[in-house]
């Protein structure tokens, strides 16, 4: 039976079926072919009832409004200006600034496409205009918002938290020194290839000139408010005066002080629009949360976490190498999935596995979502591409090659997260 339920939902997969749709075809294969299954259809229907309730769950369709709030606020222009006037005129510091920004702005978005969007929309056309190749400034914008799903509050965190039981608060601490280092790797690489590629410093220094006729105090000034929101949120966190959920209230009130008086950017009559949006894009997050609930219980019920952790243990004697494996398979699925379905999917399915090895629940989430992250600009689904495709006019495959170097960053990152666990761990 299980055999079937896997091959039924992968070709679904494979025929384009939405992959919501995919998992409740799944879900109800056992029941319905095998009338001593101990699972029926009203167990089933309760359990997509008892997937949404759940107090943590609430954190993130308030992180999405918060970060739709900042994103209508134009906080990414403020956080670009900031990292701009620092470091703009050195070798490479347009693009690194990109890079800054995208680090920071995915502390209030918590998501990879939403920070490709809102930094994106706004930086494209400004590399471009200083004389940087519009394949390359689309491939850094959509390598770089994979910060967005690592550099704390992630949603990719909290869902594993759901999938898991594993702590969102460790989780989101676990993030930051991950997310500051593969920031580093990539200012490294862009430092290198501006350096041998060259830059128009004339344009560079241009651009550079206008805000530093504002001065620091000012353009410091107008980003600080955006600054604070990642400290709020991880200072409470972090100081256990606030737990994940009520931090994302917490910042969906810091967004609408901000966005409506301090920095005048939003109206009152936008709110509705805004909540409308959040509405669109949480739906959908909403239904593959519970379906895939229902869909983790029918797997450990047919045997499928067990079997797949004999596998693995049958055939992989080492941590070290079950590791490595794991790297391999998680950043070919990530081409081919979400990065929500896909922790949803095999985060009840790693479980044991990572039990049976040793290795932390919450070192592993940090492993799996790195690995999801260069799902995000890894052909042929990568989401962050088909973004910043969109947003640059090129063809996401020319997008996707350009994007390699800057994958392979990544990937360096992610085994030294892997085999150096303290990177993930240290600060819990």
């Amino acid at each position: 039976m299980m055999t079937v339920q896997f091959a039924a939902f992968i070709l679904l997969l494979l025929l384009s079926v939405p992959i919501v749709v995919a998992m409740a075809v799944a879900t109800i294969i056992p029941p319905v072919f095998d009338a001593k299954f101990p699972m029926g259809m009203e167990y089933i229907l309760r359990s997509l009832v008892s997937g949404v309730d759940s107090t943590p769950l609430l954190a993130i369709p308030l992180f999405v409004l918060s970060g739709a709030i900042m994103a209508a606020g134009g906080i990414s222009k403020r956080l670009f200006d900031l990292a701009a006037y620092v470091i703009g005129r050195r070798t490479g510091g347009m693009p690194m600034a990109v890079v800054l920004t995208c680090l920071f702005y995915g502390a209030i978005s918590g998501s990879g496409p939403a920070t490709c969007a809102a930094v994106g929309a706004m930086t494209i056309p400004l590399l471009v205009s200083l004389g940087y190749g519009r394949v390359f400034s689309a491939a850094l914008v959509a390598s770089a918002s994979g910060l967005g799903i690592i550099i704390p509050p992630s949603i990719p965190f909290i869902l594993w938290g759901l999938a898991t039981d594993a702590s969102v608060g460790s989780l989101f601490i676990a993030g930051i020194i991950p997310g500051i280092l593969i920031a580093l790797a990539l200012m490294i690489f862009v430092y290198a290839y501006c350096r041998i590629r060259g830059e128009d410093k004339e344009r560079i220094a241009a651009n550079c000139e206008e805000l530093r006729r504002k001065g620091f105090v000012r353009v410091f000034l107008e980003s600080i408010w955006a600054l604070l929101a990642p400290v709020i949120i991880l200072g409470g966190i972090y100081s256990g005066i606030i737990t994940p959920t009520e931090a994302a209230g917490v910042s969906v009130l810091y967004a609408l002080i901000v966005a409506l008086f301090i920095y005048r950017t939003i109206r009152f009559g936008d709110i509705g629009r805004i909540l409308s949006e959040t509405v669109f894009s949480y739906a959908p997050i909403l239904a593959l949360i519970a379906v895939s609930f229902a869909f983790s219980r029918v797997l450990t019920l047919v045997g499928a976490p067990t079997a797949l952790a004999s596998f693995l243990l049958d055939n992989f004697e080492s941590k070290v190498a079950f590791l490595l494996v794991l790297n391999l398979v998680l950043i070919v699925l990530g081409m081919f999935i979400d990065v929500g379905p896909a922790i949803l999917i095999i985060g009840p399915l790693l479980m044991p596995i990572a039990n049976a090895f040793g290795v932390d629940i919450v070192h592993l989430g940090v492993i799996v979502t790195i690995n999801l992250a260069i799902g995000f600009v890894s052909p042929p689904f990568g989401l962050n591409l088909f973004v910043a495709g969109s947003l640059s006019k090129e063809p996401v495959l020319s997008i996707g090659r350009m994007a390699i170097p800057f994958a392979l960053c990544i990937i360096a990152v992610l085994l030294l997260v892997t085999y150096v666990p303290w990177i993930a761990l240290g600060l819990i």
